[in-house]
């Protein structure tokens, strides 16, 4: 039986509705130790999620980035039906608090604009706890309730997220909804020539050199190429970390900004 807990949650549509109106399963203030928990804004669905762990952040950060990726929805319970007949089939123990049945949730439930996978499923684990016979059985009760609903699903542990991956994201992440306006537009021109010209410069030293030039209070290009690169005006390979970019690791967004950057840059650096 459910316990009054899980009926009350039930009651407050908690795992239903997209987007903005979705409400996860479990949030942090459920649970009395939250440890590495973590509220952080989505822009995509313009609410706040609930993360369970620094694992779980960098799994929705990487979410977040992707330009595919069009909800997330976090803590997303498991039709518990589903899940008992499940357990009962590999004779294996339904999770339980205290004797009462435990609604199994997946971290993430993913909705996203490709055709090929337009959603899927997964778990956030750290590989240490791989090693564990009852989460394992647990993982096996989940991946067949995917299964059964023909829907991907996979698990994701720290291996799977190079830290620079994590730290660019993390840098990135706060600027990827800031606001443009007209003004702005006119210094894509700018970073972008100034780019193609020092191919050989890491990025902060040439940020550094145009405050000094412009008279600018140190710090003022890196931000504004941020911005720049936070909403893919520029894009680099999110394996390099940051601080060691170079120039000429830098591209012009062509898909995404192309009718903003005038074409004549492109042949700065053939001038």
């Amino acid at each position: 039986m459910l316990s009054k807990k899980q009926k009350k949650w039930i009651e407050e549509k908690r795992g239903h509705g997209e987007l903005s109106n979705y409400k996860p399963w479990i949030k942090i203030s459920d649970i009395s130790s939250s440890g590495r928990s973590h509220r952080v804004f989505g822009h995509k669905t313009r609410r706040t999620h609930h993360l369970m762990s620094d694992l779980e952040l960098a799994t929705f950060l990487i979410l977040e980035w992707s330009p595919n990726v069009t909800d997330i929805r976090e803590q997303f319970p498991l039709q518990y039906e589903d899940t008992q007949d499940l357990a009962t089939l590999i004779k294996v123990k339904h999770p339980s608090i205290r004797g009462e049945l435990h609604i199994m949730t997946s971290d993430f439930y993913v909705i996203t604009s490709a055709r090929s996978q337009n959603q899927f499923a997964l778990q956030a684990k750290y590989s240490k706890d791989l090693n564990n016979p009852r989460v394992i059985e647990k993982l096996e009760i989940e991946r067949r309730y995917w299964q059964s609903k023909d829907i991907p699903w996979q698990i994701v542990t720290e291996k799977d997220i190079p830290l620079e991956v994590q730290n660019n994201i993390k840098w990135l992440y706060p600027e990827s909804d800031s606001e443009i306006d007209a003004d702005f537009y006119s210094k894509i021109n700018f970073y972008a020539e100034q780019i193609l010209k020092n191919p050989n410069n890491s990025t902060i030293g040439l940020c550094k050199e145009i405050d000094n030039a412009y008279h600018s209070e140190l710090g003022t290009s890196l931000n504004d190429l941020r911005i720049l690169l936070a909403q893919r005006f520029f894009t680099f390979d999110l394996r390099i970390d940051f601080r060691k970019l170079k120039c000429r690791d830098l591209r012009i967004n062509q898909s995404e900004s192309w009718n903003v950057i005038s074409e004549e840059i492109l042949y700065v650096s053939n001038q």
